[in-house]
Parts: C-alpha cells; sequence; structure tokens
C-alpha cells in the first residue's frame, strides 16, 4: 500500500471457549471485524488501547480483553505508528509456521471491541474462512477503501448506479430453494417434478425391465424426473460420460433387457461396444432421437484436418496419441491404427500423460481433440516446473523438475477442436467472476478456455476452487458443504458453476441429501447458491425487465407469453457465457417415454432409434468396434493399475515401417 492511499483498518475480536455441547462438532474461533477509519499511512500517528471490562462479564476461562482503535489528526507527530508496524512486520516474519502467526493473530484479536450484532449478516459475511468473519465496510470522507469489491458497490451505491447485475443463480437451504433471474427459473421448474410423470416412467422400466444412463448434462426436465424416479427403481444412473457404459454393464448383470442412452450419439456408440465386449449382446440400446444427436467437440475429431495431424504423429516415433473420450468409436479406431491410442478423460488426462511420459523413453504425445483442454494442460505442466520437486513427487512420484521440463517440447495438442458450451466461457464472464465473485468458490471444467482456467486455477491454490471433470466439480462442493455442516454455524457457500448448466440438477440433490441429513440437533442455517456464470446477452428478458415490449405473442386467435429463459442459442453469446448443450437437448421425456412404451412388442416402431452396431471395417479390415473399444481397454488397465497396459507400450516403441500401430 502506497503512502497516498486511505483506507480502512478493521479490528478483530475473537472468543474461544470450552465445547459447551460434547456432543456437537467443535466450533472454530470465531472472529469478528469493526471498522475503523484511519487516514494515509504517511500521516498515520497512534493508536489508543483502553482496556475496560466487558459489558457482559463471562467466565474467566473465555473473558477477553476489550480495546477501542483511536484515530489521531494528520498534525500529530508521525513516529509512533510506522514504529510499531515495523515491530509488527518483524514480529510476524519471525514465525515460521502459518498456524503460529494465526496463533498471534488471535491473540492480538482478544484486546480489540466486539463487532455490534447488527454487522452480523449474511452481507458482511467473509465467505471462505473456517472461522466466522463478518466485515463491515464504509467509504472514508476521501471516498477511498481497500477491497476491491465492496468499493466498487459502494461506489456504484454513492453514484445512484446498480453496482452490477448479478448472474443467475439458485440457493438452495433445508428450507427450499430460491432461484434468482429468470434463468435461474427456468433451471428450478423441474427440479420438483410432476409426480404423474414420474410413476409413469418407474412403471414402464420396472415392467419391461428397462435401465438408464444418463449424461450429467440433461435437460432439466429429463434430470428432475429421473432423479425421482432413482427412488422407485435402481437401474437409473446419471453421471459423465466414462462411468455410462460401465452402469449399462452392471444393469444387463442384473436383468435389464433393454438400456435407453440420454446423451449424444458417441455415448450410445460406447455402450453398445462395451456391452457387446462383456458378452450382453442380446441387451438392446436405444437413443433418445431419430435424428442425429452430435457433439462439436466429437465432430472436430472425425475431419480430414484431424486425421492429418495425427499422419504428423506418426511420421514422429515413438508416439503415442491421447484421445478425449468424448470422441466416436469410428474416429478411436481410425486413430488407434494410425498411431498407438489411448482414451482419457478430464479427470485422468493429466496422470495419463504423465505415466506414458514416465513408462516410454524420449515418447512424443499427441493429445486431442479439445483444444482448450490441450492448451490448459501444456500451462499446467509449465506452471509445475516452478514447484519443487517434492510437491511435484505428490503429482506423480517418478517426475521431478528436470523430467517435466524435458516433456514440455514433445507434448502436442490439435489446435482446432472445441466444445461449444465450454467455448463461450469468455472475456466478459471471467471479469465479472474475477470482480464479483472473488469470494466465491470457482468451479471449471477442464475443456473451459485458458482464461477462465487460470482464474479457476488460482481459486484452486487457494482451497476456493476446482478444476477437473463434472464428477470432480460434484465431489468438490459436496466437500464444501459437509466441512461447513462439521462447523455446526450459520453459513452461506456460493459456487460459480463453470461447466454445463444441466449439472445444477445432480448437485442440488446432493446438497439437499447433505443439508437433509445433519445429525445436530440445534442445527445451523447453511445456504448454498449455485451461480449460473450466463452472459447477460444470452438471456430473454421480459416486459419486467426490459424495454423491448416483448410481453406476448399471438398466433392466430391465441396470445402466448413470453416466457423468461435462455435467448437463441439456449443461453449461449459470442460474450461468453454458455448455460446449455443444445445437442444433449434433443434427449426429451417424451421420447424416453415413447421408447419405452414400444419395448419390446412393438420394436419396428422406435427401430430409428435403436443404436446400431457398426458394420464398417478399418482401412486394415478390422471391426471398427473391436478397434475402437481397444483404446477405452487400454484406460480401462491404466486406471486399475496405474501403469500403461505392455501391449500399448510395445505399439509405441515398435510401430510399423509407416509408424502406425502393429497388434
Amino acid at each position: 500500500m502506497d503512502s497516498s492511499t486511505t483506507t480502512t483498518i478493521s479490528s478483530l475480536k475473537t472468543t474461544i471457549s470450552p465445547n459447551p455441547n460434547p456432543n456437537r462438532t467443535k466450533k472454530t474461533p470465531t472472529l469478528h471485524y469493526k471498522k475503523t477509519k484511519l487516514p494515509s499511512f504517511s500521516t498515520f500517528k497512534s493508536v489508543k488501547c483502553i482496556h475496560s471490562p466487558p459489558p457482559n462479564p463471562k467466565p474467566s476461562n473465555s473473558s477477553p480483553f476489550i480495546c477501542t482503535a483511536v484515530t489521531f489528526s494528520p498534525s500529530e507527530t508521525t513516529e509512533l505508528v510506522p514504529s510499531k508496524l515495523h515491530h509488527l512486520i518483524t514480529e510476524f516474519q519471525s514465525l515460521s509456521q502459518p498456524v503460529d502467526r494465526v496463533k498471534r493473530l488471535l491473540h492480538y484479536a482478544t484486546f480489540l471491541s466486539p463487532l455490534p450484532d447488527s454487522f452480523r449478516v449474511d452481507s458482511n459475511r467473509v465467505m471462505g474462512c473456517t472461522a466466522q468473519v463478518w466485515l463491515e465496510a464504509q467509504l472514508d470522507q476521501y471516498g477511498k477503501m481497500s477491497m476491491q469489491k465492496r468499493a466498487r458497490m459502494l461506489v456504484a451505491e454513492r453514484d445512484g448506479k446498480k453496482d452490477f447485475d448479478p448472474f443467475p443463480s439458485l440457493v438452495v437451504s433445508s428450507d427450499g430453494i430460491q432461484a434468482k433471474g429468470s434463468y435461474a427459473e427456468a433451471q428450478a421448474r423441474y427440479l420438483f417434478p410432476d409426480e404423474s410423470k414420474v410413476q409413469e416412467l418407474v412403471k414402464e422400466l420396472k415392467e419391461k425391465k428397462i435401465g438408464v444412463v444418463a449424461h450429467f448434462y440433461m435437460d432439466p426436465e429429463v434430470q428432475g424426473v429421473l432423479t425421482a424416479a432413482q427412488k422407485h427403481w435402481p437401474h437409473i444412473h446419471i453421471s459423465d460420460s466414462l462411468v455410462m457404459a460401465d452402469s449399462a454393464v452392471k444393469m444387463a448383470e442384473a436383468g435389464c433387457k433393454f438400456i435407453t442412452v440420454l446423451g449424444v450419439d458417441f455415448m450410445s456408440e460406447n455402450v453398445r461396444a462395451i456391452l457387446d465386449q462383456a458378452g450382453f449382446g442380446e441387451v438392446g440400446v436405444y437413443r433418445m432421437s431419430n435424428e442425429r444427436i452430435g457433439c462439436s467437440l466429437a465432430d472436430a475429431a472425425s475431419t480430414p484436418a484431424y486425421m492429418s495431424y495425427l499422419g504428423a504423429a506418426s511420421g514422429s516415433p515413438p508416439s503415442l496419441h491421447v484421445i478425449y473420450i468424448n470422441t466416436s468409436l469410428e474416429t478411436k479406431a481410425y486413430a488407434h491404427e494410425l498411431v498407438p491410442t489411448i482414451t482419457c478423460t478430464s479427470s485422468n488426462v493429466v496422470q495419463t500423460i504423465l505415466q506414458a511420459f514416465a513408462q516410454i523413453p524420449d515418447l512424443n504425445i499427441w493429445y486431442g481433440p479439445d483444444s482448450y483442454m490441450g492448451a490448459n494442460i501444456a500451462k499446467l505442466f509449465q506452471q509445475m516446473t516452478m514447484m519443487s520437486d517434492e510437491e511435484i513427487a505428490e503429482i506423480h512420484p517418478a517426475h521431478n523438475g528436470d523430467s517435466i521440463r524435458s516433456l514440455l517440447p514433445r507434448l502436442h495438442y490439435y489446435q482446432d477442436g472445441t466444445c461449444i458450451v465450454h467455448h463461450l466461457f469468455g472475456h466478459e464472464v471471467v471479469e465479472k467472476i474475477n470482480d464479483m465473485y472473488c469470494d466465491a468458490f470457482l468451479t471449471a471444467h477442464l475443456e473451459v478456455p485458458g482464461e477462465m482456467f487460470s482464474l479457476a486455477m488460482e481459486a484452486k491454490r487457494r482451497g476456493m476452487g476446482v478444476v477437473g471433470s463434472t464428477q470432480n466439480i460434484l465431489d468438490f462442493i459436496k466437500q464444501r458443504v459437509q466441512e461447513a455442516l462439521d462447523r455446526d454455524v450459520n453459513d452461506h457457500l456460493r459456487f460459480v458453476l463453470g461447466t454445463e448448466s444441466g449439472m445444477v440438477t445432480s448437485i442440488v440433490a446432493a446438497v439437499r441429501h447433505l443439508l437433509g441429513s445433519t445429525k445436530s440437533s440445534e442445527k445451523a442455517k447453511v445456504n448454498v447458491e449455485i451461480v449460473f456464470p450466463v452472459s447477460s446477452d444470452a438471456i430473454t428478458r421480459t416486459s419486467t425487465n426490459s424495454t423491448s415490449g416483448l410481453n406476448s405473442v399471438k398466433v392466430g386467435d391465441i396470445i402466448l407469453p413470453v416466457i423468461p429463459g435462455a435467448a437463441s442459442g439456449e443461453g449461449c453469446s459470442i460474450h461468453g457465457g454458455c448455460a446449455s448443450c443444445p445437442y444433449m437437448k434433443m434427449n426429451s421425456l417424451n421420447s424416453l417415454l415413447k421408447v419405452c412404451r414400444h419395448l419390446p412388442g412393438e420394436k419396428n416402431k422406435v427401430a430409428a432409434y435403436e443404436a446400431a452396431r457398426f458394420k464398417l471395417r478399418t482401412p486394415n479390415g478390422k471391426s471398427i468396434a473391436d478397434v475402437g473399444c481397444e483404446p477405452i481397454l487400454h484406460m480401462r488397465h491404466f486406471q486399475a493399475t496405474k501403469e500403461l497396459p505392455d501391449k500399448l507400450v510395445y505399439q509405441a516403441l515398435y510401430p510399423d515401417s509407416n509408424g502406425r500401430s502393429i497388434s
């Protein structure tokens, strides 16, 4: 802080008392910040401390000293405070352990006056602190203050402006769910589904022994019904793409005769192929549309440009192609015949690459097709070069700083493949998160653009974020909510959802389960807010919040109201912030019920929905299904053993004369 800065210095008070109820979770110390205005440091003079008894005396084992901070005018002497500040700096620098610094801080806090009860409100809570911390801030007479977020809000208030348009969000508590903003209202509408639809679906599934595997990104109506139906039929599973095929196999083992797949086409392809590999060829697999359900990322890997990229890889042995699982079986098969290939997920890609470099000398790795994920992986490895060897070993025991630096030139990633959902977490959204949601927990899928990735990684380093797969995001939120419940104090947790908005159904279900399972006899009130970082240009306005006058549309003799929600593009905007995947939304509840009703006796009426087996052959004359499954099986081996299979290592080390894989 320079000499021209005027700020508000806050006093602290802490009370550490014995746990009054041994059956309750032990509480952490509580910090109360009280604002005290000070002039700039160059003219700050002295602080007078007055010891006085507390207004409500407490037992001796928890009685703090009370101290009041007093500011002096700039005309008084200047020696005392700089000297005291220098003393404090020296004192805290002499304490090498963070825990000792916290203890010293808490010691000084016992001398300061308590924060008025009127300031102990949720809007003043500092999120992310293990202790309860309230911070009350005001602009001083010079119009200056530290703390960027509060400063912007107070300046806007002073100037009579709205500080910022908040992102839409859902607030989940033990009392229910509150939707903030039209987009959140659209998402929340199906969290409590029509019970008649739930019972109708359950009846069909039970009678006909139909299993359901669905991706996290499903339409909220579908997910709401499926989540409710899970209570009555165990063979419904909502997950990321990796687990969908595994769940289908378990359902077949349990006696399911049909598997319905709610996802994009490569997911149903994988389910069909894995069931065949597991010996369940008689189990039918059905998609949810009679049209193609595409995926921008999978499509990017099916282009001649991607095959050319792999052609370069085959000319640079030893090479290994690490392909994202969100690609078609056909792509995996063609790629594996060009370059030895292993699939990966967003949760295991880093470990897969590090293990491959450790296991195969002088290896070149070619990752694809997600360009953002590739760039983020490279950036992550660059950051690792600044870590100590001990820190790197915690990530992967076979690596150190030298090995990470040596692998960087041999790591390649495709430059022209993106997911349309994550592509639009652009500058506008990132800037708004950085400015106004800097105190929230930040979650981000590994597929997001670099700017969002960097912001989430910084939050992760502070314990305030996660970067990874959809399952990683869900697990992180559950962990933080459970920690808040264990503290057993009132809290408000805010999570920015940096992935497809369909995740919210599973998140809300998990949070509600945690909030409802609290054992404490004196439950603390914990609120969990899920924020959708949707661009302001991605929301349809109604007449209540727009001057456009689009409050109704006349169709013949019928007047239809305009419903608040996502604008064209399913909540996506070129300015950043994509809320929903249009391909995933091709999976409707009506389609699911239609397929179920016609099975098994009227299969011909849903023949266009069936996930067909591949009849085509690879250029080497092999079955696409057989060759395409091999990279998946290589990944399964790695997940089970933490090593690449010998067959894959051999293929990378000893390709044919054209640099291609050989069996």
